[in-house]
């Protein structure tokens, strides 16, 4: 059984924390739009996660607009002013006692014909990053991503993370569409140290609820089981419903307690 979370699909304040704790959910992802991390008050949050006990499990560090923020861009300028301002907000993740920062190896659209450079500054870029996340006793965990995106395959992300021996994984469940999860747990399970947990079509990521889209969850949680993940099962997954799917209401906390349990207890 593992334990419940949520990525910050939702304001992080006092009010969600009591209805996160009363719904069973034990840990949150901090995960704002980009505009939005200049508002976060780290303190608070670290209040709020002691005195409701929900863990502050993981940060993740902000994606786009490719412009100005990318990590894999060949422009060495843009390149060094996104790992400073990563290094910041890992440093203020640290600070409240986040030890894992979630990071995406890439923006998109990638062409063929720039992959082979664009990866080479991502690598670069992650290497460096690690070291800094190191010294702040945080681990770096890079995403697997979907579409032309950098670390779209289990092997080449396995690449990517192989620049330095401090990178470790999150999973994202519902990103490989040149891949599949089984492979992806059975290639990168042992680095896997955080999850995020969602269901698409196969098609395109969609970040449905478990049970909405095609992942045949059985098969995923036998495989799942056998890699030795011990963290936060953690939802990636929008409490209002998205255009791309019919529900008959949003969701909320209570909805994924309860999805959460199904599938540990062989359901969906």
């Amino acid at each position: 059984m593992y334990r419940i979370g949520l990525s910050t699909c939702f304001e992080p304040d006092e009010e969600n924390f009591e209805r996160l704790s009363k719904a069973g959910i034990n840990a949150i992802e901090i995960c704002r739009p980009t505009k939005l991390h200049e508002t976060i008050n780290y303190k608070e949050l670290e209040m709020l996660s002691k005195k409701y006990n929900i863990e502050l499990w993981s940060y993740h560090l902000p994606f786009g607009p490719f412009r100005e923020i990318d990590i894999s861009s060949p422009d060495k300028e843009l390149r060094e002013h996104t790992i400073r301002y990563f290094s910041e907000l890992i440093k203020k993740a640290g600070d409240i006692g986040i030890d894992k920062v979630v990071i995406h190896p890439s923006g998109e659209p990638i062409s063929d014909d720039v992959r082979a450079e664009k990866l080479k500054c991502s690598m670069d870029s992650l290497d460096r990053l690690a070291e800094i996340a190191f010294l702040e006793g945080v681990t770096i965990a890079v995403e697997d991503l979907p579409r032309t995106c950098l670390g779209n395959t289990a092997d080449e992300l396995a690449k990517i993370i192989s620049v330095n021996d401090k990178l470790r994984v999150c999973f994202d469940t519902n990103h490989l569409l040149s891949d599949n999860n089984v492979n992806f747990m059975r290639t990168l399970g042992d680095k896997i140290i955080t999850v995020h947990v969602s269901d698409y079509d196969f098609i395109n990521e969609r970040h449905w609820l478990p049970g909405e889209g095609k992942v045949d969850w059985k098969e995923f949680m036998t495989e799942f089981n056998q890699i030795g993940y011990d963290g936060v099962w953690m939802y990636e997954v929008g409490l209002v419903c998205p255009p791309t799917i019919v529900r008959d209401r949003d969701l909320t906390f209570d909805d994924f307690y309860q999805n959460a349990h199904s599938i540990f207890n062989g359901g969906i």
